[in-house]
């Protein structure tokens, strides 16, 4: 029997990049999995057809997180179509990068929508099926930048600080529930977000790391999951760094 067998898990975010990756490591550690996905409807099929094709039971759920209707309308479908969801990864997540000075309001509210009130709409919608079943994972993705800040990120750095400190007051409000509440701050990471920056940076980036690389998906969706087994029973509140030593 595999570590996450008759478990349901739910991904936003899940169509490319860390969700994606996520999505297919829990499949493979048996969980059902729910994908979410608000924009990349053909990449999130995609990744429903291939984890489907291999046995899995992996359905995809279109819904903005940022809209509390939206996410709660999501999570009440999954748990009739799927069952409750016990193991939730908080990975949904947007840029919208300028120097504070010239950043926009909408720049600004767009952020915390997605990747600060997204959680909270999934995470309050979903807690109370985990606290009834007496088991649950709350996995956050936070960001090396929630922990030390970036030139031109104050939105983004401020939402992933924020993920970071509710994962710790969660953590100690259900610790008694059977739920643990966890994080995980990648640094940066070969995804659509990084192809984006300059060479120059790049180097710049690797420079920095002691590994002197970037890090992959799968190496940061193994982290998470280990967070969302039985392995990781004793870890809650915790942050971990998925980095190459950028931060430590």
């Amino acid at each position: 029997m595999k570590a996450l067998e008759g478990k349901v898990s739910l991904v936003t975010g899940g169509s490319r990049g860390i969700g994606r990756a996520t999505a297919l490591a829990l499949t493979d550690a048996g969980s059902d999995v729910a994908i979410n996905f608000a924009h990349a409807e053909e990449a999130a099929q995609e990744v429903c057809e291939q984890l489907s094709s291999n046995g899995a039971k992996v359905k995809c759920y279109k819904a903005n997180v940022s809209d509390e209707r939206e996410a709660t309308e999501m999570i009440r479908t999954i748990s009739e179509e799927m069952g409750p969801i016990q193991i939730l990864v908080n990975n949904a997540g947007i840029t919208r990068d300028k120097s504070f000075v010239k950043m926009t309001r909408l720049m600004w509210d767009e952020v915390m929508g997605v990747n600060l009130n997204g959680p909270f709409n999934v995470t309050h919608a979903t807690l109370p099926m985990m606290i009834d079943t007496g088991w649950g994972r709350v996995i956050n993705v936070a960001s090396i930048v929630g922990q030390t800040g970036a030139f031109g990120q104050a939105n983004y750095s401020v939402t992933k600080g924020g993920l970071i400190s509710f994962t710790m007051t969660l953590a100690r409000e259900v610790a008694r529930k059977g739920v643990t509440v966890n994080a995980v701050a990648p640094g940066y990471i070969e995804t659509d977000m990084t192809k984006k920056m300059p060479d120059d940076v790049m180097d710049q980036v690797k420079s920095m790391t002691p590994l002197g690389r970037l890090g992959s998906p799968n190496e940061v969706a193994s982290v998470i999951t280990f967070l969302a087994s039985p392995a990781s029973s004793y870890v809650t509140g915790q942050v971990l760094a998925v980095n190459g030593g950028m931060y430590m």
